[in-house]
């Protein structure tokens, strides 16, 4: 964005506008969250970064901009009020026309500086007082008096209710000691807490009301031969009571991570406790079978070894290996929370000056005049190297992978026991123990065993997350004050020369790191699973992606699991019940879309991974990380997972094909069964029919065999149907079977035959003497059943008398059809 294009501003009517409140802001409805309102708004806003214009509005959870144009919510220009690190006000003053030399423009600018990376400038019009308006409400909210001010508390659980994290962190205990599921209620489960154990180590409650220790957890997994008595007294010896305990132990060898702070030896570092150094050692129990020789334990010192000599001044310092049974101390030499903090802002300053969508909204390509693409020097390449470089980051987060690795190395391939700590043991030692952890236990490298990991080593055991964001606690105000500037000269700022200083280097460190506790440590412990991720691609079921949102989540105080200091003080404060769970936010995001969300790692492959993770030192040379660290000055760049982004829409389209096809093989098998369900009943009806066939052609020779026996008794036959036809049966055969064709051939007028139509026979007898020497004797003859040899020898023969029985009988078909020839012809037998 060139500064002559914001000069032309001078001739827009906008001088007018002024702020307007909550109660104005209706047409911002549809960009709100729950419960989210508008405390003020500025119109005609320009993003510098990107040039955009649109609406600002401060809401009671973030800072929400919308652009004029596209109405859309700008990402870059939205960030959540508990994520902003400090905002200043700046006046920069601007070259004035060639006619207008006598009239001086300036520019009003507001930054932001986010935890997150990001540096974003909006610009506001002159003498509109709406720069002045949204500065005085980000005072306000983005650091509330009280905790219960926060947006999370205001919103409430929603449908993002949380179960007892403390039932949670028993099933871990359980899970590391090997004893199943703990499905207690949480009025019982601490009298069961006392027959938890396995052969080495045991659940402790006697920090069950955070009387023993007010930052560590309410149950404590401790060596099964110290007693509760000898618990308490090793307490004593440690920086806030921050005793020994086991953090992870090796379901198979026994060996374990245990943390605890540092220990109490005193400026001469001479002073000793035996119940300490009795705890300590049982750490070091024997080998699995019980017969070998007790294991070393290695001691991790995380600091340097100037600094842990150096708080032996206030009491502090660090073991002595002649004190601790078969030990050995190891200095880590990682720096303290103020050298994080003051480097993650050189870097910050890095990626937003050599960034595409800096602050002072010049690409880099464009910055020094000296780079250009057709000739030129590189001195902002070397220089950008240099930046890179002096801002030490990736440097600590190699120091963080490096002493991991070495814990994890040692419990996996020499069976030892490590015993880690720093000054005060929450934020150093939290970041080992952790990542050695997932080193070590493929469990923790899944979803659930991330969140089991997280709630465990980073919120149970106190990680202080209220004073390293800078958010409230349940006493107030948090120790750190948020970083209020105000530059109210613009004189010395050119059009050419933009940039604002953000706050680190010199001007940072003349501030009292006494005051400020903030320090991105959880950030940067991130920062080094991403690392892991990157190393080993096939490691985790997690991805890049839900690595940035479940960042992004923690930033910004949306939900309850990551307010206060210690498990203590978020029961104290309520947080569990009274603001929303982040786990179940992410289970119901995963929900619909299951393994094919952009959360779940494509690569993932359990089994080729179900051991450690040991990288060699060689290996551990970190990066930046894209998807967090570029995402805002270099967006383009920052997709570094394009090609996994490719083969997610691949894959998505795969599995839509593939339940196509599931969808295509369902319908033709219930084709195929509809078919042969059809042809089976096809052929019941051809069986049906054949039978039918069979039986009317049965019917048909036993109906002609009993005509032809009653016409040979001398009687006449007189047949009908429906009264149409009508014939007579007692001339010659030749007639008779014309007669039966005819009837037998009747149809209805479709040409089908008639099953409706009525049939008669009507049979009569003619008296002797009227029978006439005809040919139908001839016929009688031959068929007669009583004819002998002899020939006819009736009326002597049986058939004789059955002359004046049939005189005048008269049947229906359906009678006809009943009759049975063998059995009333030819007689049962």
């Amino acid at each position: 964005m060139t500064m002559e294009g914001v000069g032309s501003w001078d001739a827009l009517e906008w001088t007018k506008i002024e702020p307007v409140s909550g109660s104005a802001s209706h047409d911002m409805a549809e960009f709100l969250l729950e419960v989210e309102e508008v405390i003020v708004q500025g119109h005609g806003v320009v993003l510098v970064n990107t040039n955009e214009a649109g609406t600002l509005s401060v809401t009671n959870f973030r800072l929400l901009f919308v652009s004029e144009v596209s109405r859309d919510i700008i990402e870059l220009g939205t960030i959540p009020l508990a994520t902003i690190e400090k905002f200043s006000k700046h006046v920069v003053k601007l070259p004035s026309a060639p006619r207008q030399s006598d009239k001086t423009s300036s520019r009003r600018l507001l930054q932001i500086i986010g935890k997150d990376m990001r540096i974003i400038v909006f610009s506001f019009r002159p003498r509109t007082k709406q720069r002045r308006a949204v500065f005085n409400a980000l005072g306000r909210y983005t650091k509330p008096a009280r905790l219960w001010d926060l947006y999370t508390f205001i919103c409430g659980p929603s449908k993002f209710g949380n179960d007892n994290p403390k039932l949670r962190l028993m099933n871990e205990y359980c899970r590391l000691l090997g004893v199943g599921s703990f499905h207690v209620s949480s009025s019982t489960f601490e009298d069961v807490l006392f027959s938890m154990s396995n052969d080495w180590w045991r659940i402790t409650t006697l920090n069950s009301s955070y009387t023993l220790c007010a930052t560590y957890p309410f149950a404590l997994m401790v060596p099964k031969c110290i007693s509760d008595e000898e618990v308490l007294h090793a307490s004593t010896f440690r920086a806030r009571c921050r005793l020994p305990v086991i953090s992870w132990c090796h379901p198979e060898t026994g060996a374990v991570l245990a943390r605890s702070s540092q220990p109490l030896v005193g400026l001469m570092m001479n002073l000793r406790s035996n119940a300490d150094e009795k705890l300590v050692a049982a750490f070091c129990t024997q080998t699995a079978d019980g017969k070998g020789p007790r294991r070393k334990l290695y001691i991790a010192d995380a600091r340097p070894r100037k600094n842990a000599l150096a708080n032996g001044a206030m009491g502090g310092g660090s073991e002595s290996s002649s004190n601790y049974s078969q030990s050995e101390v190891v200095f880590f030499g990682i720096d303290n929370i103020h050298a994080m903090r003051e480097s993650l802002a050189r870097l910050r300053d890095y990626v937003d000056t050599y960034g595409a969508t800096s602050s002072d909204g010049m690409s880099s390509f464009l910055r020094n005049g000296g780079w250009t693409w057709g000739g030129g020097n590189l001195s902002s390449m070397s220089a950008s190297v240099s930046t890179l470089g002096d801002s030490g980051w990736l440097i600590h987060v190699q120091s963080v992978l490096a002493g991991s690795a070495w814990i994890a190395a040692r419990v996996a391939l020499e069976s030892a026991s490590v015993l880690v700590h720093c000054s005060d043991g929450w934020d150093r030692t939290t970041q080992l123990v952790s990542l050695a952890s997932l080193l070590l236990d493929p469990y923790y490298r899944t979803f659930k065993g991330f969140q089991a990991l997280v709630e465990k080593d980073w919120l149970a055991f106190g990680h202080p997350f209220s004073d390293r964001m800078g958010i409230p606690t349940i006493s107030g105000n948090s120790t750190t004050p948020l970083e209020l500037s105000r530059q109210v000269s613009g004189g010395n700022i050119s059009a050419s020369s933009i940039r604002i200083p953000s706050g680190s280097g010199s001007l940072a460190s003349s501030s009292s790191h006494a005051q400020n506790n903030c320090s991105p440590i959880f950030l940067q412990w991130v920062d080094c699973v991403a690392q892991l991720l990157r190393m080993y691609p096939c490691a985790f079921e997690f991805s890049s992606a839900f690595l940035v949102d479940f960042l992004d989540c923690v930033l910004s105080c949306r939900f309850g699991n990551f307010l206060c200091n210690s498990e203590k003080e978020r029961q104290q404060s309520g947080a569990t019940d009274a603001c929303g769970c982040l786990w179940m936010y992410f289970f119901n995001l995963h929900s619909p879309e299951g393994s094919s969300h952009v959360h779940y790692n494509l690569f993932y492959d359990p089994v080729k991974h179900d051991g450690p993770l040991l990288p060699p030192a060689a290996a551990l040379a970190p990066t930046i990380w894209p998807q967090f660290h570029l995402r805002w000055a270099c967006p383009k760049e920052a997709g570094a997972g394009e090609l996994e982004s490719q083969l997610r829409i691949l894959t998505k389209k795969y599995a839509d094909m593939t339940k196509a096809k599931e969808t295509g093989e369902m319908r033709a098998k219930d084709l195929k069964m509809s078919m042969e369900s059809l042809a089976a009943e096809l052929q019941k009806e051809k069986q049906a029919n054949s039978s039918a066939l069979a039986m009317a052609r049965r019917a048909g020779r036993e109906s002609l065999a009993i005509k032809r026996a009653i016409q040979s008794l001398g009687c006449k036959v007189h047949l009908s149907s429906n009264g149409n036809h009508a014939a007579d049966f007692g001339s010659t055969l030749l007639e008779t079977r014309e007669v039966l064709n005819s009837f037998r051939g009747e149809t209805d007028a479709g040409g089908q035959p008639d099953e409706k139509a009525d049939f008669s026979v009507t049979i009569s007898a003619i008296e002797d003497s009227m029978v006439p020497d005809h040919p139908i004797n001839e016929v009688c003859e031959s068929l007669c059943p009583f004819r002998t040899r002899e020939g006819c020898r009736w009326p002597d023969a049986g058939c004789a008398q059955l002359g004046s029985q049939f005189v005048g009988l008269k049947a229906n078909f359906d009678a006809f059809d009943r009759l049975s020839i063998y059995d009333r012809y030819f007689g049962s037998e």
